[in-house]
């Protein structure tokens, strides 16, 4: 693809709270100790990359307490650059941001293709 769509920064953001929204309330309840952040390009090694999740699943929480922060990046850029519409765009940040939040609740890359969300 040639051109990547042009969303603003502030609509971008708006879309990951919207998507964010959508997100069943008694998940968003037992989300913990994370943080979604809007960057604008993917780490150099992984310029493909649409979205991280870095921490501790709660799965795999023992003795937790005293830590910064998971934190859940979406990658502006690769996601524009892999959508053709403004629809794309927000069917594009809807799954990241699942895709992303469900690694939090331990979810891996395996079992979220065989749910559709990778």
């Amino acid at each position: 693809m040639g051109r990547v769509l042009e969303v603003t920064e502030a609509q971008f953001e708006a879309l990951v709270a919207d998507a964010l929204d959508g997100i069943p309330p008694e998940l968003v309840e037992v989300m913990d100790n994370v943080v979604i952040l809007v960057e604008d390009d993917a780490p150099d090694d992984s310029p493909g990359l649409l979205g991280l999740y870095e921490g501790t699943p709660l799965t795999e929480r023992g003795d937790y307490g005293g830590v910064l922060p998971d934190t859940i990046r979406l990658f502006r850029g690769p996601i524009l650059s892999v959508c053709e519409t403004y629809d794309d765009v927000v069917e594009e940040v809807l799954i990241t941001v699942v895709h992303e939040i469900a690694h939090h609740f331990g979810i891996d890359d395996d079992r979220l293709h065989e749910l559709g969300w990778a």
